[in-house]
């Protein structure tokens, strides 16, 4: 039955909460590749499966009739894996069951821990560039996001180390992305709740420094606030010298920390979607109390398969970082060539680059051009600030490739962009 003509328009309008946020950058991205058949170096996935010990295991899941519910909190022999995998790094001791959650990913471990932990008008302390679940799965809390920004090294550097530059500090900017501590200092309110530590760190590929948590630390002890800390890409760092470190491992830091992870970055199961929080028990209670009602539990062979790669995983994890290290150096290369200025990645798959040089308005008019004229999709960064006109001078590259990729990849930019 047709609707009738006099009735009134019925509009649906997106929540307040939602209406800035707009189109993911990655969907948007990812979508323009496939329209004009870019190499797609935007959307941090890979081209390849992961580890056959875990699609086999998976595999083996389902045929054992592993299809229903999991367990809430996790199936138990992937609580005990993830209790054991933080037991080999050298953290100490968890409790599979008291401290461990296994969440649909490490995107809804997030949500899960900003939606249980705060509530409307608490302040959360956020590092821009973001990843940019942060902000949204804040405004999902009903929180108030305070950014701390991380400004490039000077002139793409390439020295080793890390430290914040005190205010007034008469030294130059040190060769990695670095933040002010004063900025971080001033972000502490009597609201502040929380603060987000991603580290090591997309987009820019920093890895925290122990002074730089150490001060986070202290500031988090002195302030009564919770650290959450995103280490989803705890295991691809490039140098000894940069060493990944959780927080809660600091003196102080165990009770107050929630530390989250997944089995995507490392492991190139990216749609596996399985994740985890690792926090003591009152904290676990805060990820838990919101987990239960916007999944419930994960995928349950997908979580059987992760037991396995767990447990078993290391040489893979070291082949990837191989492969990986040699697609960010020949990347790098190529966009000196072309006349960009490169900052060093010291972690994740992610590559920054100072466009500027080349005459493009923004970063968003250059990615639209590499996309549509070069053929090589990018990411403009300047949607992870909330601080107006940051980031515009910046593009992100993903190097989560297989070599024949990168190589493609790069013919089509110094084709393109070398002049």
């Amino acid at each position: 039955m047709q609707p009738a003509a006099h009735a009134a328009k019925f509009d649906t309008p997106v929540a307040e909460r939602f209406r800035s946020f707009g189109k993911s950058i990655f969907a948007e991205m990812t979508a323009l590749a496939a329209a004009h058949k870019a190499v797609n170096l935007s959307q941090g996935f890979p081209d390849f499966d992961g580890p056959a010990i875990a699609r086999e295991a998976a595999i083996a899941a389902l045929n054992a009739g592993h299809s229903q519910y999991a367990r809430m909190i996790g199936v138990p022999a992937l609580n005990q894996a993830i209790a054991r995998r933080w037991a080999r790094a050298g953290r100490g001791e968890i409790d599979p069951e008291a401290h461990v959650t296994v969440t649909a990913g490490c995107s809804e471990a997030i949500g899960a821990a900003l939606v249980g932990l705060l509530n409307p008008g608490d302040e959360v302390i956020i590092f821009e560039p973001y990843f940019d679940f942060y902000t949204a799965c804040a405004a999902m809390a009903g929180a108030v996001p305070r950014v701390v920004t991380l400004h490039p090294p000077a002139a793409g550097g390439q020295a080793m180390g890390g430290r914040a530059v005190p205010a007034g500090s008469s030294s130059s900017a040190p060769a990695h992305f670095w933040f002010d501590e004063s900025q971080l200092r001033a972000a502490f309110t009597p609201r502040t709740r929380a603060i987000i530590i991603n580290t090591p760190h997309n987009p820019t590929g920093k890895v925290f420094s122990r002074a730089e948590l150490e001060l986070i630390a202290t500031l988090c002890q002195q302030h009564n606030v919770v650290a959450i800390s995103d280490e989803v890409y705890e295991h691809l760092t490039f140098d000894a010298a940069q060493p990944h470190i959780s927080i809660a491992t600091l003196p102080g830091m165990w009770e107050r920390t929630i530390t989250l992870s997944s089995l995507g970055k490392t492991f190139s199961l990216t749609g596996w979607k399985v994740g985890w929080s690792i926090a003591p028990p009152a904290l676990t209670a805060c990820v838990r109390a919101a987990h239960q009602f916007m999944v419930f539990s994960g995928s349950t062979p997908m979580q059987h398969g992760a037991i396995a790669v767990l447990d078993s995983g290391d040489e893979y994890i070291a082949g990837l970082k191989e492969l990986y290290a040699a697609n960010r150096d020949m990347l790098s290369d190529t966009l000196r060539q072309c006349g960009l200025t490169v900052f060093p990645s010291y972690s994740t798959y992610f590559l920054m680059a100072d466009h500027t040089a080349l005459g493009y308005e923004s970063d968003r008019a250059f990615c639209e051009h590499l996309t549509k004229s070069v053929g090589v999709a990018a990411i403009p960064p300047s949607v992870f600030y909330l601080t107006s006109g940051m980031g515009k001078d910046l593009v992100r590259f993903a190097f989560c490739k297989k070599a024949e990729t990168m190589r493609e990849a790069c013919d089509r930019l110094k084709r393109g962009l070398t002049r």
